[in-house]
């Protein structure tokens, strides 16, 4: 009767111990590897990163874009962008240019086009 006492209570000692252990294991791996873990932290830096650095490339190519356009306002025009653009939505072709012809399954884009 005592040894089943002593027993019983060794037993629950360990079961108890074995399910904390477990539970902070739980807790351990998904803090590392869970949706919200040190993993997913990386993951978020690695693309905030890599996000950051096509913001720049892209505020840079707008305000290229920008410029370009400024030099199209009516106010001061650029002589040589009017005529690039003229030359490129009238297809005009002066007689001292020279002129490059491309294949039929590449057509020229206009880059400030329709």
């Amino acid at each position: 009767m005592v040894t089943r006492r002593r027993l019983r209570s060794i037993l629950n000692a360990l079961a108890l111990y074995v399910l904390a252990a477990l539970l902070i294991g739980y807790f351990g791996v998904n803090a590392y590897d869970g949706a919200h873990g040190l993993r997913a932290k990386q993951d978020i830096d690695r693309e905030t990163a890599a996000l950051s650095a096509e913001l720049s490339q892209l505020q840079s190519e707008h305000a290229q874009w920008e410029h370009r356009v400024a030099l199209l306002k009516s106010d001061d025009i650029d002589a040589d962008m009017l005529d690039e653009r003229a030359r490129a939505l009238l297809d005009y072709v002066d007689p001292n240019d020279l002129v490059m012809m491309l294949h039929p399954d590449k057509p020229a884009t206009d880059p400030l086009g329709p």
